[in-house]
């Protein structure tokens, strides 16, 4: 079974109508954010274990500026990167270090699972951006620490909670991709200037192309 995650109901909707024929597809709403999604999706995997094949991750994210990535792209996560995990100074944040504070803050997804999603999504006409993605708790509301987490990471994009995906699948030896579709830039907030339905849109039509070709079906 291959189950599809979303933080929010808006963003799997879509996903249910144009997958629910497909019985070896599962899909689970976590809430947003890294603790409701480590709740859910900890909770689902223990109920389900050894069931899941892999978990796909789904959702909009918010792209850093000059990153290469534009509106509605979509883009595939290389690594999740916990990015605002450590201590916050004028300068910026600077992880955790020494034995006692040590943490991991950094989850590659299966690399060969996400190079067949982007072959398949490129062969169906979609276009797609493959780099690390970047998990905060507090969303950038200011293009200048955006710029840092772009540079801290070498990332394309943030979000709310696929660290968190990450980490669960890689303690379930399960296999992760993540997709997202870029809503907006990581820039001075102006909600004005969000496509978040455009985006919930995009991704929802690049998973219709992506799941049945990645799983098999016809």
């Amino acid at each position: 079974m291959y189950l599809v995650t979303t933080a929010t109901e808006m963003e799997m909707e879509p996903l249910r109508r144009q997958l629910a024929s497909f019985g070896s597809v599962a899909f689970l709403v976590t809430g947003v954010g890294i603790l409701e999604t480590a709740i859910s999706l900890g909770r689902y995997l223990d109920q389900h274990s050894g069931e899941v094949a892999a978990v796909i991750n789904l959702g909009v994210a918010g792209a850093f500026v000059d990153s290469g990535v534009g509106l509605l792209d979509c883009c595939l996560a290389s690594r999740e990167v916990l990015g605002d995990f450590g201590i916050c100074t004028a300068g910026g944040i600077t992880p955790f270090n020494g034995e006692t504070m040590a943490a991991n803050t950094v989850f590659p997804m299966d690399p060969e699972l996400r190079a067949r999603a982007e072959a398949i999504l490129v062969a169906a006409g979609h276009v797609v951006h493959s780099g690390a993605f970047v998990t905060v708790n507090c969303v950038s509301g200011t293009e200048r620490r955006g710029l840092f987490l772009r540079d801290c990471h070498q990332a394309l994009c943030e979000n709310m909670e696929g660290a968190a995906v990450a980490r669960l699948c890689q303690l379930h030896d399960i296999s992760c991709l993540e997709l997202r579709a870029i809503s907006n830039l990581v820039e001075d907030r102006d909600l004005s200037r969000w496509r978040l339905s455009e985006a919930v849109a995009a991704c929802g039509a690049a998973a219709e192309a992506l799941i049945p070709s990645l799983i098999g079906i016809p």
